[in-house]
């Protein structure tokens, strides 16, 4: 009797123990009565072009790159770091929600025919758009521009155009690099504004370009006229032809 009087204090006193351990250690997670980093549970986002404030009290923020710019979050790229505008350019600020969106954009950036890069860097901008190319673009519309990259080539994926076939112009290449088009994806998270615009240079002015310049000197081509030594040829074979007719 003893024994089992002795059991059920113990067992007893373990369900008490438990129970105010589980009081202790719980409480409403989604409301904690006490939050040791503020920020860190309810973030804040900073207005780069605004005065930031400490937004968990009321005194001023004095941290010093802010307070050297009266207060605003937007600071130069720390030295060394890669920059993600260096051209200054500005960039799209709302991308095509719906297919006529996209389909008047595109429109409207075919009539773009130069970029907004600086003219005098013209030779460095089309060496690094190459750079990028053959990296990003080459694996299906290839190092030719003819579409028939080494995963075209594989038999992998299809449809990849040839760029001397396509009406295109540098601003309708940048649109589709930016935004995609039929089932080419969006290269705006792999390129930056700048780069993008240097891609679109360089296919251009490799693949378009000379080819819409060949087409325009076609016709003067094939209409030159005979040489003397083509001429006298030409009579030769004439005189000959009649002496045969005529012995006939």
């Amino acid at each position: 009797m003893l024994k089992m009087k002795n059991s059920i204090l113990k067992i007893t006193a373990i369900f008490g123990l438990t129970t105010v351990l589980l009081n202790s250690c719980g409480g409403p997670k989604d409301n904690p009565p006490l939050v040791y980093f503020p920020d860190m549970y309810f973030p804040v986002a900073y207005d780069p072009l605004m005065k930031a404030k400490d937004a968990y009290s009321d005194h001023e923020n004095d941290v010093p790159a802010f307070a050297s710019r009266d207060g605003q979050t937007g600071l130069s790229p720390v030295e060394g770091t890669v920059p993600q505008n260096k051209d200054g350019i500005v960039s799209e600020e709302t991308l095509p929600k719906n297919v006529d969106e996209y389909n008047a954009g595109y429109d409207a950036a075919k009539t773009i025919t130069t970029s907004p890069l600086k003219p005098e860097n013209l030779e460095k901008d089309l060496a690094r758009g190459k750079i990028l190319f053959d990296h990003t673009c080459s694996a299906c519309h290839g190092t030719g521009g003819d579409g028939q990259g080494p995963i075209v080539k594989s038999g992998a994926y299809a449809g990849v155009p040839n760029y001397a076939d396509r009406d295109i112009t540098i601003g309708s290449i940048h649109y589709v690099l930016t935004n995609g088009r039929n089932a080419m994806g969006s290269y705006a998270g792999q390129l930056n504004v700048g780069d993008r615009w240097r891609v679109a240079l360089y296919v251009y002015n490799t693949f378009k370009a000379p080819t819409a310049g060949n087409a325009a000197t076609a016709a003067p081509a094939t209409a030159t006229t005979a040489t003397p030594a083509t001429t006298e040829k030409t009579s030769s074979a004439a005189t000959a032809t009649e002496a045969k007719t005529n012995a006939k």
